[in-house]
């Protein structure tokens, strides 16, 4: 039986999995390492937080980004993007580096056994764990506006759905959103020759301002320090100290998850965006119906006002909603289990535990908890240090079935039979 699975291979589990081998746990890593950046992303985006914030987490800090960038030939510069391929190529290196051999076969399910947990993979090869840290990234959770669900996917996909834009070469596309990946998508769709439009329901577009530099004058750094999330004492709250996140009261936590670092586009995206792309803003699908060659989409906009267009295909840049019921890899039995917080993602504790003793979880999911760090790489430091602590705790305070601990020792690991 394994002391810890990992079940995901991304920023998240790749980080977990570095320090729980530093601290000598016995464990199995599976996913296909970086495997959202490497197929769900196209070709010719880049990276929206900056290289020093973006880096991959051991404990003792020997595999940074800029480390990769600089063998690649590469200077990695506050305020200049690094392509998504590059930093997809950087995963993998961690892993190489840092990281037990990844299993890159699925775990298709997870059930609550006696003394653990029983995982099972896509050619039915069963493993035992005791505990099982889910790192399952944003994939599960891919949020679809409603009135587009019926549509086959030859009509309408989610933005995460493509490495590449190629099939839309001279077609008519929409794009829904008004985030990162709708602009990037638009400006991408834009440059290759396609006819693309953005259709968003806010009455105007957000765009991050081009960072201030890296070295300021003492004072404007004390009126606005770097983080990890932007520059500014309240995204430095979210980006630095996700511990005292938590202290805060579920509902304030839950409004901030809600509603922080909302949509909004890159600076460096802008000027291909606004003179390339039409724009309709302060409307929202209300209807969708199949027309000869694509899709009609009937639009309501804030005052009540109609809209229909026709579009070869729709490409929803909606985001994410991780709830536990999304969790389809865990039983009906262990999912049904789980508490959860008014977002209806699971709750989780100091250390990222769930409800249920021995089942962790990290990224997305723990965003109403740990706040907006969580949907950002820069959050996966402090989640790996803080979930391994967690898991130590609980193996030591759950000795194996058939195990009693050593006279005289207290490693987390210092077991001896019976």
């Amino acid at each position: 039986m394994y002391d810890l699975l990992v079940v995901g291979a991304g920023p998240y589990g790749l980080s977990i999995a570095s320090h729980a081998a530093a601290a000598g746990l016995n464990l199995r890593v599976f996913g296909r390492p970086m495997a959202s950046w490497r197929d769900h992303m196209p070709r010719g985006m880049f990276l929206k937080s900056e290289p020093w914030a973006s880096n991959l987490s051991d404990p003792e800090g020997r595999w940074p980004l800029e480390k990769y960038c600089a063998g690649q030939g590469v200077e990695a510069r506050h305020g200049e993007p690094i392509p998504v391929e590059m930093f997809a190529s950087y995963g993998l290196w961690f892993a190489r580096n840092a990281v037990p051999e990844v299993d890159e076969r699925t775990v298709e399910r997870i059930a609550a056994v006696p003394g653990g947990f029983e995982a099972v993979t896509d050619d039915g090869t069963v493993l035992h764990a005791r505990t099982v840290a889910l790192a399952v990234g944003v994939m599960p959770f891919v949020e679809i506006p409603s009135a587009l669900r019926g549509l086959s996917r030859s009509l309408v996909s989610h933005s995460s759905h493509h490495s590449a834009l190629d099939d839309f070469r001279g077609k008519d596309v929409t794009v829904i959103g008004g985030g990162q990946a709708a602009l990037e998508t638009a400006a991408l769709l834009a440059e290759q020759g396609t006819r693309v439009r953005v259709l968003a329901r806010a009455d105007e577009l957000h765009w991050n301002d081009v960072p201030p530099a890296w070295e300021r004058p003492w004072w404007q750094e004390a009126r606005s320090p770097h983080s990890g999330l932007g520059p500014g004492w309240r995204n430095w709250f979210y980006a630095e100290r996700p511990d005292l996140f938590r202290r805060l009261p579920e509902s304030t936590r839950a409004r901030i998850a809600a509603n922080a670092l909302g949509p909004a586009g890159a600076w460096w995206v802008r000027d291909r965006v606004e003179p390339a792309v039409e724009v309709l803003l302060g409307h929202e699908v209300a209807a969708a119906d199949l027309v000869p060659g694509g899709v009609r989409l009937e639009t309501v906009g804030g005052a009540g006002g109609t809209r229909s267009l026709e579009t070869e295909h729709v490409i929803a840049a909606t985001g994410f909603k991780a709830t536990t019921g999304r969790l389809g890899l865990l039983s009906g039995e262990l999912r049904g289990s789980l508490a959860t917080v008014g977002d209806g993602s699971p709750e989780v504790g100091r250390d990222f535990e769930s409800s249920h003793p021995g089942l962790f979880m990290a990224g997305l999911l723990t965003a109403s908890g740990f706040g907006p760090a969580m949907r950002f790489v820069h959050g996966a430091t402090f989640t790996a240090g803080a979930l391994v602590r967690g898991v130590r705790r609980r193996l030591r305070s759950e000795p194996r079935a058939g195990m009693i601990p050593a006279p005289g020792r207290r490693g987390a690991l210092d077991f001896v039979r019976r």
